[in-house]
C-alpha cells in the first residue's frame, strides 16, 4: 500500500469545508487534528432548507494512481454512512466519483474501495455520459455525509492510501 495522506503530518489548512450552505442549507462541520495524529471530521447535519450534506476535501497537483486497484482508508465512525469522493479536476463544482461506506460506532475500520466501484455523481444525481473514474488524474479527495439523518456526526480518519494491483 502507498500512503497518500497521513494526517499526522498534514496541515488541516490544506482541506476545505463545503456544506449545504452553498445552496441555502444549515449543516455545519469542521476538521480538526487530534492529539493522536488523526483528523476528526465532525458537525451537525441539518435537513432544513432542503439541505442535508456536509463535506471536506483536499486539492492536489495531479495524483497519478495508475497501476493501483483502489483507495483504502482507516476510519473510526459513529455508526453512520459516509462517502469517499474523488474529483479529476480542481474546480469547486462539477462531477465527483463517489463510493459509500458504513461505520461502526467507536470502532476503527479499514475500508477498501476499488476504483471500478466509484460512481459519478453531480448534485445528488447520476450524470449521463460519464465514463469510469480515471485513476491517472486525481485532483481532489474528500469525505461527504448526506445520509438524510439529521443530527451530530463524527468521522475520525487515520490515513488514506492506495492499494496496488496484484501482478
Amino acid at each position: 500500500m502507498k500512503v497518500l495522506i497521513d494526517f499526522s503530518t498534514l496541515r488541516v489548512g490544506d482541506w476545505t469545508i463545503v456544506n449545504d450552505g452553498v445552496m441555502g442549507g444549515r449543516s455545519a462541520s469542521n476538521l480538526e487534528l487530534t492529539d493522536a495524529g488523526t483528523v476528526s471530521f465532525s458537525g451537525y447535519l441539518s435537513l432544513a432548507n432542503n439541505g442535508g450534506f456536509a463535506s471536506t476535501r483536499a486539492i492536489f497537483d495531479y495524483l497519478d494512481l495508475t497501476g493501483f486497484a483502489g483507495i483504502a482508508i482507516r476510519v473510526k465512525g459513529d455508526g453512520r454512512s459516509y462517502q469517499l469522493r474523488i474529483r479529476t479536476n480542481g474546480r469547486f463544482d462539477g462531477v465527483a466519483y463517489a463510493h459509500g461506506f458504513s461505520t461502526t460506532a467507536g470502532e476503527w475500520t479499514e475500508v477498501f474501495m476499488p476504483f471500478s466501484e466509484f460512481r459519478p455523481t453531480f448534485r445528488g444525481r447520476v450524470p449521463k455520459g460519464m465514463g469510469p473514474l480515471d485513476p491517472s488524474s486525481i485532483r481532489q479527495i474528500g469525505f461527504l455525509i448526506g445520509d438524510k439523518v439529521e443530527g451530530p456526526f463524527e468521522l475520525e480518519i487515520s490515513w488514506i492510501g492506495a492499494l496496488q494491483r496484484r501482478p
